[in-house]
């Protein structure tokens, strides 16, 4: 899923200081599961506008709204009447909810209150980790299902840079050589063979990506 951060209240307080009446838009995908822009999120952060302008002297208007999706352009069609009604959007999405709220109320500012971090997994309750750079040209399956180009510090996908000390990374201690980790997953498994396999150049996709999905059940050649 996608994990993202509220960013610091004082820069959400300076992107809104012009607007007197703002909706505040939640998403109900991964930024709900990450704990940074669902339902609960937007109540809170409503709640410390609304205080914050008052102390101030500045009262602001904040509507509170939840998508499904921010991504889905047919979940945004349901808030143009909400929209209609302010200055302002604020969104808790991702980067791309943000985007995509963009594209369908073109007259009016949108505004992102999340940082958007990486493609990530829970490692427990509240806490995340980085599993995936949606490189577009994946090489899990002579890797043994671990990603070297997220969680080498260098992306490397030919094998360890030299640098890893006690199967640490050189670059943060915090974290083991992933290179190591894919030795250990592929021997384990009686594969080691797929490091032979594997190439020294990494293809990376040319942005902006677009896809078209194809007919259902088909295959690509």
């Amino acid at each position: 899923m996608i994990i993202a951060e509220l960013k610091p209240f004082q820069e959400i307080k300076d992107m809104l200081k012009d607007y007197r009446k703002i909706l505040i838009l939640g998403c109900g995908a991964c930024v709900t599961v990450c704990m940074s822009g669902g339902e609960k999120q937007v109540e809170l952060l409503a709640l410390a506008i609304r205080m914050a302008r008052k102390l101030e002297g500045n009262d602001i208007s904040v509507i509170e709204q939840t998508l499904l999706r921010q991504c889905d352009p047919g979940f945004i069609d349901r808030i143009k009447d909400e929209a209609s009604q302010v200055e302002a959007v604020l969104s808790m999405g991702c980067g791309a909810g943000v985007q995509g709220i963009v594209e369908k109320l073109d007259n009016m500012p949108v505004l992102p209150a999340l940082n958007t971090r990486f493609i990530g997994i829970a490692d427990r309750e509240g806490n995340f980790s980085e599993k995936c750079m949606a490189c577009g040209n994946c090489i899990l399956a002579k890797t043994g299902g671990i990603c070297p180009v997220s969680r080498c510090a260098k992306s490397l996908v030919n094998g360890p840079c030299g640098g890893a000390q006690g199967g640490l990374c050189e670059a943060s201690k915090d974290n083991p050589c992933v290179w190591q980790l894919i030795y250990a997953r592929l021997e384990k498994l009686n594969m080691l063979h797929l490091l032979k396999e594997m190439s020294n150049t990494r293809i990376w996709p040319v942005h902006p990506q677009k896809l078209a999905m194809e007919e259902a059940g088909s295959i690509k050649e």
